[in-house]
């Protein structure tokens, strides 16, 4: 079935053809990969596809009844609401809803006509059972579940989003968008602002997702798992292809071996066929022939190989070698206020490691390079560089930090002063800006167009140990793998964070993980110790499962260690603390226990009511409908206090709970 339509769609920018005549249709389980350098049109595309964007010419058709969701990079000032509150109320329709629900009360208490109360009531039984379905579809738990997939922690759900930086908004955008469930799923750059666990979460999740999906990401082994279509935007217009990215590269890489022997051949039959003409066309008895030859390559319609797009082409210098041991911290500590993030940490990178620092946002990656470059302070402890290092440091934002007002040659030279005019332009030129593109102010460039120019400015003048953060940011796929091409061959140590697992899966020979106000290390690639993560938690689930066996003798030695008394006197331990939980908390709990039998009855008797209601010869009947309405309003009523009452003994069971437990921790 086609939920969306692309027919000859046509884009223009001053005179500029971005894509012109595309044509295609999306399907239910279509997963299409845009693929293109930055400036191509992949976001202008999904914008139009979205109505957020006018197009040149042509059509977008969306079938009737299908849903589109659209997650842009960059999202608009908060709102007021909460975390929760903003993917609650992202689904289309809800706070519409809950308006009119709200307004028809409203109305209800204050009518005073029994036909006028009988025609609102209807209306609110109608209501209600929209509403009902409505909290089926759109469960609170599971806008909780994919908060917490994303990162969220159960206290963030009642932040204000105004609290949060905007990396976490726009996670909160992202979660929104998912509890939508759409039709079609448009997501530009969607790794952004994620941490890797939530990346790993975010790709498990879109695996299951059951509807169409439209992506755009620089991070090449995402994309490679989630797509089954290309659009490829191209020098020769836009081309489509079946299959993931890498199918995609392979049939690329085919379709032009073919094109270049068909153009080879074709090539011959001109040479072939005008050195027939040149050597008969003056003998009468081949002039004929000679000059069908002739005819037949002017109508010829040349083969065009594919055109190459510029690429990025640049290598990192040799760097002078350091001592073995480049950057070591001793007992460091870092905390914001009551937040500690690391706690006497001991790290030491040494020559030539590629050193990926991952962590759930927050955790302080970003700090931990600001404190290694010398941009902020410990809290305790002391960072100690080798003999002989020199660091170069490329921060997040790095390419906000460039000056607006020089022209991008300028800008390169303040990293090189002393160098010529011919090294810092052929340096440019290796970063796509040739002639005069080189005098374009920095201010006018692009996101993608600054991050090249603070690379630039890195490559001029490396030292021998980079930190990098987020280096991937703003660039396209093929300029992502230009970089980790070049810093593959890099001579020097690299200390990295970045959220783009094809890149950190590429690079890195050692892993600092931030957790638990520590920092652990692990000697190998993210796959092994992705692998390493999974054996720990499947030994651990045998460890517990072995724990739940019975004891035998009290006095044998316990797996986890310690010996079976010690077990037992545990054992004992629990069993007061369920003895005191029984004496305690079993009263709150009978209570809830009651007051769910009630709730219950209660919510089916206000669905019986709003059934009948909505029958319309009952609630045209004024003596029919005016008692179930008293009587819909007592049971509204009566749920209110029964919630109300539910709520405070389940917050009493959670303190009681927490009490208990810290006395048979202590």
């Amino acid at each position: 079935m086609s939920l969306l339509v692309v027919n000859n769609l046509s884009l223009s920018f001053g005179g500029r053809t971005i894509f012109e005549n595309l044509t295609f249709q999306v399907s239910e389980k279509d997963r299409i990969g845009l693929i293109g350098r930055n400036g191509t049109g992949k976001t202008s595309l999904m914008r139009i596809m979205v109505d957020e964007a006018a197009a040149t010419a042509g059509e977008v058709r969306v079938t009737k009844g299908m849903r589109l969701g659209y997650l842009a990079q960059d999202i608009s000032d908060p709102s007021d609401e909460t975390v929760l509150q903003s993917v609650l109320e992202a689904v289309p329709g809800r706070v519409e809803l809950d308006q009119r629900m709200e307004r028809l009360e409203e109305a209800l208490s204050q009518a005073e006509d029994q036909e006028e109360q009988a025609e609102i009531g209807h209306k609110i039984a109608k209501l209600a059972e929209t509403l009902t379905d409505f909290e089926t579809q759109y469960a609170k738990h599971v806008a909780e579940q994919i908060l917490t997939g994303l990162g969220f922690l159960m206290e963030d759900m009642d932040r204000p989003l105004a609290e949060l930086s905007g990396g976490w908004r726009m996670r909160a955008a992202l979660a929104g968008l998912l509890f939508q469930k759409p039709d079609i799923l448009l997501m530009d750059e969607p790794t952004n602002h994620l941490d890797m666990d939530s990346v790993r979460w975010l790709g498990q999740f879109l695996e299951r997702y059951e509807g169409a999906l439209i992506l755009v990401c620089h991070d090449r082994d995402f994309l490679n798992s989630q797509i089954n279509r290309v659009i490829s935007f191209e020098m020769e217009g836009v081309r489509q292809y079946r299959g993931n990215y890498e199918s995609y590269l392979s049939q690329r890489a085919e379709e032009e071996h073919v094109l270049e022997r068909q153009a080879k051949k074709q090539e011959q039959r001109v040479k072939d066929a005008m050195k027939f003409v040149e050597k008969f066309r003056y003998k009468a008895t081949k002039a004929r022939q000679a000059q069908s030859k002739l005819k037949l390559v002017e109508k010829m319609e040349m083969i065009k190989t594919h055109a190459p797009q510029k690429s990025m082409s640049f290598s990192f210098p040799e760097v002078p070698r350091s001592s073995q041991n480049v950057v070591t911290a001793k007992e460091l500590t870092k905390a914001f206020g009551d937040h500690v993030l690391y706690k006497g940490v001991r790290l030491n990178a040494q020559r030539g490691d590629r050193i990926a620092i991952i962590g759930r946002n927050g955790a302080g990656k970003t700090t931990l390079l600001k404190i290694f470059a010398g941009e902020m302070k410990a809290g305790e402890g002391k960072v100690d560089l080798g003999h002989g290092v020199s660091l170069s440091y490329y921060a997040q934002h790095q390419a906000e930090q460039l000056e607006a007002s020089r022209s991008i040659v300028e800008e390169v030279f303040t990293a090189v002063p002393k160098a010529t005019q011919t090294f810092v332009r052929g340096v440019c030129g290796a970063f796509l800006f040739s002639g005069d593109e080189v005098d374009k102010q920095v201010g006018v460039l692009s996101g993608g167009e600054k991050a090249r120019v603070a690379l630039a400015k890195l490559l001029v003048n490396p030292g021998n140990c980079l930190l990098m953060d987020e280096p991937t940011n703003h660039l396209d796929i093929v300029a992502a793998e230009m970089l980790t091409d070049a810093l593959k061959d890099y001579n020097g140590t690299l200390i990295f964070v970045s959220h783009n697992q094809s890149f950190v899966k590429r690079l890195a020979t050692k892993i600092w993980d931030i957790k638990n106000q520590t920092i652990e290390e692990y000697p190998g690639t993210l796959t092994e110790y992705f692998d390493h993560l999974d054996r720990l938690e499947e030994e651990e689930e045998a460890q517990a499962r072995q724990e739940a066996k019975p004891a035998q003798a009290d006095d044998a030695p316990d797996p986890a260690g310690g010996t079976r008394a010690e077990k037992k006197a545990r054992k004992q331990a629990e069993a007061r603390i369920r003895q005191l939980r029984w004496e305690k908390i079993g009263p709150i709990q009978k209570r809830v226990q009651e007051a769910e039998k009630k709730i219950s009855k209660l919510e089916a008797r206000e669905a019986e009511i709003s059934e009948l209601l909505a029958d319309p010869d009952v609630f045209s009947d004024s003596e029919k409908s005016q008692p179930l309405l008293e009587e819909y309003q007592k049971v509204k009523d009566g749920l209110d206090t029964l919630m109300n009452a539910w709520e405070a003994d389940q917050e009493a069971i959670e303190e009681l709970e927490a009490q208990l437990q810290a006395e048979l921790d202590a």
